[in-house]
């Protein structure tokens, strides 16, 4: 019998293997272009940060050439540094208030997005920042923001202003901008979709400082709170710009954009990826950007973060789910999937087995999501488990592990969600769980990745050891998901035309 089970695991290990090497030759064919002679590529150099003029990219040489050359000569990556060498904020010239408030925030040294950004910010200039997820992005927009709002010598109503994709993260952003700024004692204001208009118009008839907002919100209050203009703004950030383009917000950011004053604005573009989307947004709302790429790559991830994939039948999901989270209780965990059905299911499962599970999708309320998000981080509940909304942006302390129990569609959001841990230097891990039909989908991801992810060992004696209980406990949690399903039917469901609302397009549905 033990040498029957030794044969089932070898055949499913080749399986895998053969896998990748139906798509490693796949991907290796030549093309007809490939006559060709390409340019010799310098050696990568992991977050380290590259500054390119975008006065020097419009020249007839193209992009490239300037990339090249700010290769050759390549600034020191501070994360391999010596502390006794690295800068500090002050080194790059932050105020002493804005240092203290930092040591007090434990940001020890600047990540290599903040040293890289915060010098050109304070001494005025235009910013294009793309960074892999987890890289500091949001204090090396706010820290010049603050210095300047604290050097001014008005008390200035509606200084800056933040353009986010999502509501999660316009929460996020107000909490770092309250956090640095409370020396200063900043206002913030949050406007987002889901949320009581009325309130959000008495926030701004107190003039806050910093107003956090998504695109169709703020262009609500633009055209319907008398009163309300940002004639006044000094500074315009846009965080996540491809995802704020991915959402569809196109249109309503050139609304925005041409409601803004240009003269005396100066503007901080920051995103992941830099897509001709995002290269038109440049275009059309910064003068003379400096760029600053401290990614190789547009599905970098950092080196701290330990990667491993389960390779299992899909019928043994939940069962190696559970053994996954015994083996790390106590440990703040994030579990994705693909749907807000089955995030319900998981958080259900999860709960009937005495585990501290809260889901996270799209379909919740406002004030539910916000709910679940402090529970997380309170660590009240230490398994959060969420579809695809939490999975860019959101900066949750201390996560240990992110578990993908279904694989994203693309490389992309893999990155994103494996970025929820192992952020600002901390270590972390995230499993993939594999089965016999994500084959495919999990070599893309590798390839993209380029790297091969090893296998997590686990003896199946041990999961299978839980079969009996969790199957009374999935018994459980389809009867829940009946009811759920029946009361959502009872309340009726209107059809809904046309395009997506701006109160709903902040939504990002799971």
């Amino acid at each position: 019998m033990a040498g029957l089970k030794k044969r089932k695991l070898n055949i499913s290990v080749s399986g895998l293997d053969a896998a990748r090497l139906r798509y490693a030759n796949a991907s290796a064919k030549p093309t007809k272009t490939s006559k060709s002679v390409p340019t010799p590529k310098p050696p990568p150099q992991s977050q380290t940060p590259q500054i390119d003029s975008s006065e020097e990219d419009e020249n007839e040489d193209g992009d490239e050439e300037v990339e090249d050359s700010s290769v050759e000569e390549p600034a020191q990556n501070p994360s391999q540094t010596p502390e006794a060498s690295r800068k500090t904020f002050a080194d790059l010239g932050v105020i002493e208030q804005i240092c203290e408030t930092c040591a007090q925030m434990n940001f020890t040294y600047p990540t290599p997005i903040q040293e890289a950004t915060i010098p050109l910010g304070l001494a005025g200039r235009d910013v294009v920042g793309l960074a892999e997820t987890g890289s500091g992005k949001t204090a090396a927009f706010a820290i010049p923001i603050l210095q300047a709002l604290m050097d001014s010598k008005s008390n200035p109503k509606f200084f800056g202003l933040v353009l986010a994709p999502t509501r999660e993260l316009a929460y996020q952003i107000s909490e770092q901008f309250s956090g640095l700024g409370a020396v200063m004692g900043v206002r913030c204001a949050v406007l987002v979709g889901g949320m009581d208009m009325v309130a959000q118009a008495i926030a701004l008839s107190k003039f806050p400082h910093i107003l956090i907002a998504t695109p169709g919100r703020l262009l609500d209050h633009l055209e319907n709170t008398k009163g309300f203009s940002l004639k006044s703004l000094r500074y315009l950030v846009m965080d996540e710009a491809d995802r704020l383009l991915d959402l569809d917000f196109g249109p309503i950011l050139d609304k925005i954009l041409k409601v803004l004053p240009r003269e005396h604005r100066r503007t901080y573009l920051f995103s992941a990826t830099m897509s001709s989307k995002v290269e038109q947004l440049q275009r059309a709302s910064l003068s003379s950007p400096v760029k600053v790429n401290i990614s190789s790559s547009d599905h970098q991830t950092v080196s701290s973060l330990l990667q491993r994939y389960l390779f299992i039948p899909y019928k043994y999901k939940d069962h190696y789910l559970i053994h996954l989270l015994n083996d790390n209780i106590g440990h703040p965990t994030i579990i994705f999937t693909r749907t807000v059905n089955e995030t319900q299911r998981i958080a259900i499962l999860l709960r009937t087995l005495g585990f501290g599970a809260i889901p996270l999708h799209g379909q919740l309320s406002q004030s539910a999501r916000l709910g679940a998000l402090n529970k997380f981080k309170t660590k009240s509940r230490d398994i959060l488990v969420a579809t695809d909304v939490a999975a860019r942006g959101l900066d949750i302390p201390s996560v240990d592990l992110v578990i993908n129990l279904d694989l994203p569609g693309d490389s992309k959001t893999y990155v994103h969600r494996v970025g929820r841990t192992a952020r600002a230097g901390k270590s972390g891990k995230a499993v993939s769980i594999v089965t016999q039909y994500d084959l495919e989908l999990f070599n893309r991801i590798e390839h993209a990745l380029g790297m091969q992810i090893e296998e997590e060992p686990i003896e199946k004696d041990e999961v299978m050891v839980l079969v009996d209980r969790i199957g009374e406990a999935q018994r459980v949690a389809v009867q829940e998901m009946k009811l759920i399903h029946e009361g959502r039917g009872k309340k009726g469901f209107k059809g809904r035309k046309g395009k997506r609302s701006r109160d709903e397009m902040d939504k990002e549905e799971g």
